[in-house]
């Protein structure tokens, strides 16, 4: 097996990684069309299938070992069950990795270099790998050797100093969004290492940390500060350089309001009667708006609180001003646009009682090569024998004597 012959057909990826931010990046290539093996544990396999509830249903009373936050990121793989610390197993890994053309792995600084599997210990003799590593704070620098995660790193990178409400302690982001981004500068590394290769035939090192990526991704936050000097505060849904844009209240819920330029205020302000306040010179340019932000949320939160949601959705939306509903997750996946957009698949599971589990989603829309659901989130080990028979060209009674010993 190959891939689809999509944009990354023929194109192999040894995948040691686990929980997401790794496995959000060989999603992403297997959707692309990549050929991705994941590689796990004997027995225990990648932790998320445990992370739960929610679970997948086989149809039993039990809940079955493969969890929602497994299935997130798991699709387009194929899993194999190697213990690589028994020499045999390691070998295995050796030889797979002398057919694949990445390697992907989010150990501890240090960690694979007791297999002979660091970056140093291969780069000779696969002078093609691309081996990508993935940790908390990369593989330079006084925290290198440091576990980290998702959450720390929203905290030391300035995130949670920024999410929340003013008054009100800081708040996480429900998402593991630093893994996810991480998982997706991965793959755009991946990409450019793999041009490289195509036009050198040399392989190279990727060094991803959760921290640089929550810095670089502050993006406008981040120079505020260094162009202004002043230090982001937490501000709500607030938007630190365009008012009005932010949540009001609206008579009967709530809705995002986005009038964020002149000519969208402008607009607003023809549409509920309120000309006068362009005249304010306050209220006159989104400069004056931002620097007397109080006073301007304060006067558009009276005007909106005066109508239902709805008015003003279906209202803006005629004049070409931003607004939105605050949809909860069942709303989003009812909503028709996400249905015009399959943002919402379904794919066949075994383990499911009904024989299929639904997924969220690529969006990318690629016109020549779309992506492609091709396999569903694995069991555990469940391609260990295909992989080794179609990649290796093992027998069926060495493959027999290898799981008897309990190297597979």
């Amino acid at each position: 097996m190959t891939g689809s012959g999509g944009a990354l057909g023929g194109i192999r990826i040894l995948d040691l990684s686990r929980v997401l931010a790794g496995p959000a990046c060989t999603q992403l290539l297997g959707d692309l069309g990549a050929e991705v093996i994941k590689v796990e544990r004997p027995g225990i396999g990648d932790e998320t299938r445990t992370w739960g509830p929610p679970f997948v249903k086989d149809g039993s009373d039990a809940d079955s070992s493969e969890s929602a936050y497994y299935l997130c990121c798991n699709r387009n793989k194929r899993s194999i069950a190697i213990d690589m610390s028994r020499p045999e197993g390691l070998e295995l890994i050796k030889r797979l990795l002398g057919r694949s053309d990445v390697l992907i792995e989010n150990f501890k600084v240090g960690g694979l270099a007791k297999y002979g599997l660091a970056y140093d210990d291969l780069k000779d003799e696969f002078p093609g790998l691309i081996y990508c590593s993935i940790t908390g704070y990369g593989q330079t620098g006084p925290y290198a050797p440091r576990p980290g995660y998702d959450m720390i790193a929203q905290a030391m990178g300035g995130l949670l100093s920024m999410t929340g409400e003013p008054d009100r302690p800081p708040s996480k982001v429900p998402v593991a969004i630093n893994d996810v981004m991480t998982g997706m500068y991965a793959a755009v590394a991946i990409l450019a290492a793999l041009r490289h290769r195509d036009a050198t035939g040399d392989g190279q090192h990727i060094d991803l940390a959760l921290l640089d990526v929550q810095v670089a991704w502050l993006y406008n936050q981040g120079l505020n500060y260094l162009t202004g000097g002043d230090i982001p505060k937490r501000m709500g849904t607030g938007h630190p350089n365009s008012v009005p844009y932010q949540v009001f209240e609206s008579a009967d819920g709530f809705i995002l309001l986005a009038a964020n330029n002149d000519g969208q205020f402008s607009r607003f302000c023809a549409l509920v009667g309120r000309e006068d306040l362009l005249q304010d010179p306050r209220f006159a340019s989104n400069a004056a708006r931002v620097r007397n932000r109080d006073a301007v949320v304060a006067e558009v939160q009276r005007i909106v609180r005066q109508k239902p949601s709805a008015y003003w959705i279906e209202e803006l939306a005629a004049i070409d001003v931003t607004c939105g509903p605050i949809n909860t997750i069942d709303e989003v996946f009812a909503d028709p646009q996400i249905a015009a957009r399959e943002m919402k698949i379904s794919m066949p599971h075994a383990v499911s009682g009904s024989g299929a589990v639904d997924l969220i989603g690529n969006p990318m829309k690629l016109s020549g090569t779309p992506v492609s659901y091709r396999l569903p989130p694995p069991t555990l080990g469940e391609h260990t024998d295909a992989v080794l028979q179609e990649v290796l060209g093992l027998d069926e009674g060495l493959i027999a004597s290898l799981r008897s010993s309990g190297v597979i």
